[in-house]
């Protein structure tokens, strides 16, 4: 079993980027791999897809029911707290999730910690 994390900085308007994050972190999770996800920057924006067909890549599938499958299966966030809040976002953000709002050095304590970083 590797630790790895997925980094996702990219927001809803490169959908290929987000979806295939999220694949990625999902597949791993899977295959029995620990997975965290942070996401920062425009990647924040992610959290806020409330409906199927809103975020769909080419062949990475749709971003909410990514969302929904990370939620079913608990697997861990982390927020940029500060990108959430320049973007305007609170506390219910994270409503749902397995999540919490960090800072950079949980990113940094989150990559030496990890076997495989991913960043989309």
């Amino acid at each position: 079993m590797s630790k790895v994390l997925i980094h996702i900085h990219s927001g809803p308007e490169l959908k290929n980027k987000g979806t295939l994050g999220m694949l990625v972190a999902l597949t791993a999770f899977k295959k029995g791999d620990e997975v965290n996800i942070f996401l920062a920057a425009d990647g924040t924006h992610l959290l806020n897809v409330k409906n199927e067909g809103e975020v769909v890549g080419q062949g990475t599938g749709d971003l909410k029911i990514h969302l929904d499958e990370l939620k079913d299966n608990n697997i861990k966030l982390y927020v940029s707290g500060m990108s959430a809040k320049a973007r305007g976002y609170d506390d219910s953000l994270l409503n749902g999730f397995n999540a919490e709002f960090s800072l950079p050095d949980k990113l940094l304590e989150l990559t030496k910690e990890s076997d495989a970083v991913l960043c989309y």
